[in-house]
């Protein structure tokens, strides 16, 4: 291996040390595929891993109020709705739709590609594409990006509404 793709070597840990202080208010972590994206031999290639696959693979696209697309960019429903769109599933448009139709499920039973929602003071306010282990893809607000959230983080904790399933048995 030639020295400059040694350096690369050394360096990448760190890369990925750099990123773990850059988390906000919310909770979102650094645009990085947590270990938990990588499937078993049993859930590969079901629709709920192509589901946060296709998900993760939007990080980083912009937040646009009304947005349901990669080149315009999105708010949460609309990822939410681009995502399973484009893995052949058909889903509401909008998240306080998105809720009403998914099958509420426990947490603990939550797997990737299930929906969790978020809600301010009395109406809902905010959806995620879940990819296990307490983390979710979502667009979070303007002037960001999207990324990965954790349901550990204070503000999602105390807002957390529902987890709902949309996905086929």
């Amino acid at each position: 291996m030639n020295k400059p793709g040694i350096v690369l070597l050394l360096l990448l840990p760190l890369a990925g040390l750099a990123g773990c202080a850059n988390r906000d208010i919310y909770g979102s972590a650094p645009a990085r595929l947590p270990g938990s994206a990588v499937p078993t031999a049993s859930e590969t290639f079901t629709p709920g891993f192509n589901v946060a696959r296709l998900a993760l693979d939007m990080i980083g696209t912009p937040y646009r109020y009304g947005g349901a697309d990669p080149k315009q960019g999105f708010d949460c429903s609309g990822l939410v709705f681009y995502t399973f769109g484009q893995t052949g599933l058909s889903v509401p448009r909008n998240s306080l739709a998105q809720f009403k139709a998914a099958r509420k499920i426990p947490l603990s039973q939550a797997g990737r590609g299930d929906l969790v929602f978020f809600q301010d003071q009395e109406k809902l306010s905010h959806v995620g594409i879940y990819l296990g282990d307490g983390r979710f893809v979502h667009a979070p607000a303007s002037g960001r990006t999207v990324s990965i959230g954790s349901l550990a983080a204070p503000y999602y904790q105390q807002h957390l509404v529902g987890v709902g399933r949309l996905l086929p048995d």
